[in-house]
């Protein structure tokens, strides 16, 4: 997977930050990694040089094969704050797309030649099969 990060101008994006960003997202997203191309992370200043309540953005975009990309944006006090929530809320996200993929159910045709195989009994049959050999029983009884 690959992990691009880009920032505005307002944020100093050296290679510190750069490889700060990529550790964080790859050990949060870490349950997912073979299944994303690339995650694509945007960090802005909303209010450019001057501060304020909740002025940083961090943007990311996953990109899971075969579907659709992901899309999650989180801001924060701090760039620190904004990346990791960002992430979260990205791990929430694919966890919730993989988990709808793995309950959903294939259906297999069988080989020519084998017949699919019935499906095991219940409790409730096998109890009601047995009452019912009781009951012809006490039928050839009577």
């Amino acid at each position: 997977m690959l992990t691009h990060v880009f920032s505005d101008k307002h944020i100093d994006s050296d290679k510190r930050t750069q490889d700060w960003v990529t550790a964080t997202v790859e050990v949060t997203l870490e349950r997912h990694l073979e299944d994303l191309t690339r995650v694509e992370v945007h960090l802005s200043d909303e209010n450019g040089g001057k501060s304020g309540p909740k002025d940083k953005r961090c943007k990311m975009e996953a990109r899971p094969k075969g579907h659709q990309p992901i899309l999650v944006s989180h801001d924060a006090d701090s760039l620190t704050q904004a990346v990791e929530g960002a992430a979260q809320k990205l791990e929430h996200a694919l966890e919730h797309l993989f988990g709808k993929l793995r309950g959903k159910r294939t259906t297999t045709l069988a080989p020519e030649g084998f017949e699919a195989k019935e499906p095991k009994q219940t409790a409730d049959d096998l109890l009601e099969e047995e009452f019912l050999e009781k009951e012809k029983e006490l039928d050839k009884i009577s």
